[in-house]
């Protein structure tokens, strides 16, 4: 039986992110999920994820974008046959470990500069990349039509959910990962994301020169490249 891909976005993006990235995925012989990420709180999203894959009948290959990759990381190992995760511009946190404190670990994230604060009524805070700057942002190397459609249509996260410390038992512990890096990434600076994958002992990482925060979408065939590579390798979870 073929791994089953769940796909889980990040901050300011939503499930059609990954639609250049399903195509090949499926052609390749495997189901596919593209998750609604509930951007709300890290525990309660990534339970949300887990309860996904609690759905799944055999092996399951979890692929995080960028927020994302912080909700995969605190899936339950025991939530289904977990064999491999993949990073994509993602971040893969330690216990404790938070998106936002992450991101000031190494320099060059430019994103804190460009979000919008909109309080909700039940206290917490949703953070969006002002529209204005979301092209330059989250998505530099997609035209600009397109970016400006993914402005539109962007999720926000809540300031809640950036600042959540990471669980006990991140399953890049106990599960193979391999990470993708945008060089050109302004969310998650390429260092950082470098810095987490030696962390993690990746399997194998890629880097793609000149690619933004949003690779999944300007280079889907090296983002479902690599999430195969991750899927023909179950043994090595």
């Amino acid at each position: 039986m073929k791994p089953t891909i769940v796909l889980v976005h990040g901050a300011f993006a939503e499930s059609s992110s990954w639609d250049g990235v399903i195509d090949p995925l499926v052609e390749a012989g495997h189901p596919v999920i593209a998750a609604a990420n509930p951007l709300r709180r890290l525990a309660s999203d990534a339970a949300t994820v887990a309860d996904v894959v609690r759905s799944v009948e055999g092996p399951v290959v979890l692929a995080g974008h960028s927020y994302g990759g912080m909700v995969v990381s605190n899936v339950a190992a025991d939530a289904g046959e977990i064999v491999g995760l993949v990073y994509v511009c993602g971040f893969a946190p330690e216990p404790g470990d938070s998106a936002f404190t992450l991101s000031e670990r190494f320099p060059g994230s430019t994103l804190g500069d460009t979000l919008r604060p909109v309080p909700r009524s039940d206290g917490t805070t949703d953070l969006y990349i002002s529209t204005d700057r979301f092209h330059e942002q989250f998505c530099a190397d997609v035209p600009a039509t397109k970016a400006a459609r993914m402005a539109a249509t962007q999720r926000p996260v809540t300031q809640e959910a950036l600042t959540d410390g990471s669980g006990e038992r991140p399953l890049w512990r106990e599960v193979s990962s391999w990470f993708l890096i945008g060089e050109e990434d302004r969310n998650i600076p390429a260092e950082l994301q470098r810095f987490m994958a030696k962390r993690a002992g990746a399997q194998r990482v890629v880097e793609v020169p000149g690619a933004s925060h949003a690779i999944a979408v300007s280079r889907p065939e090296a983002t479902a490249e690599l999430i195969l590579e991750a899927a023909a390798q179950p043994v090595a979870a």
